[in-house]
């Protein structure tokens, strides 16, 4: 199972011109479609007389978590070419939002296409791509007699662990990789005093 992905560290930018329109192109790293639209009302609204904020996003490890929008401009001539370069960098959790200002000369579908492209190029290349793996987190459960079973396994595995609560009935958050997640449920299936609860895989 792969639990490896590459992205972008940070927020990055790229400018391309032609023909005095400008389009600005602004990356982000994210996580959810919640701070996707975080980005775009952000965008809108500080670059609100701009004529067009197209954009493309990806998520997750599967490939078919994707959109590209043109908002406004022909078919396929901006959110595609955008998604085009996540995809060309094999980058996913990332959004490019390219922001037009239109310079009053129509560029046609193919100048279109061009600009976009370029411009989301731009602002992965002026950002810096790092590979992060995909990890699961557990909320483990368990009474005060079974601490040092728990305890040890965690040890064993050299499981991060964090917000431990520890009175008669015990709890506290494991994080895994996700490809040695069954692994570890697996064991903790063999702890009979212990329920555990997936509760997210970032």
């Amino acid at each position: 199972m792969k639990d490896t992905y590459h992205t972008l560290e940070a927020p990055s930018e790229g400018l391309y011109k032609e023909k005095g329109s400008k389009f600005i192109a602004f990356a982000y790293p994210v996580a959810e479609e919640d701070s996707i639209k975080t980005h775009l009302d952000e965008l809108r609204k500080s670059h609100h007389s701009a004529r067009h904020h197209c954009y493309a996003w990806k998520l997750g490890l599967d490939d078919n978590n994707f959109r590209a929008n043109d908002d406004g401009e022909p078919g396929n001539s901006a959110g595609k070419p955008i998604l085009g370069q996540i995809i060309k960098h094999e980058l996913t959790n990332v959004l490019i939002v390219v922001v037009r200002y239109f310079g009053g000369t129509k560029l046609g579908v193919g100048g279109l296409m061009n600009a976009y492209k370029t411009a989301a190029a731009a602002a992965i290349d002026n950002g810096e791509i790092i590979q992060k793996q995909l990890c699961s987190h557990y909320l483990l459960k368990f009474s005060y007699d079974e601490m040092n079973a728990v305890m040890t396994l965690i040890k064993e595995l050299n499981l991060p662990n964090y917000d431990q609560q520890f009175n008669l009935d015990c709890k506290l958050k494991v994080i895994i990789p996700l490809s040695e997640s069954e692994m570890l449920e697996q064991r903790l299936d063999d702890l009979k005093g212990v329920k555990f609860i997936l509760l997210e895989t970032i």
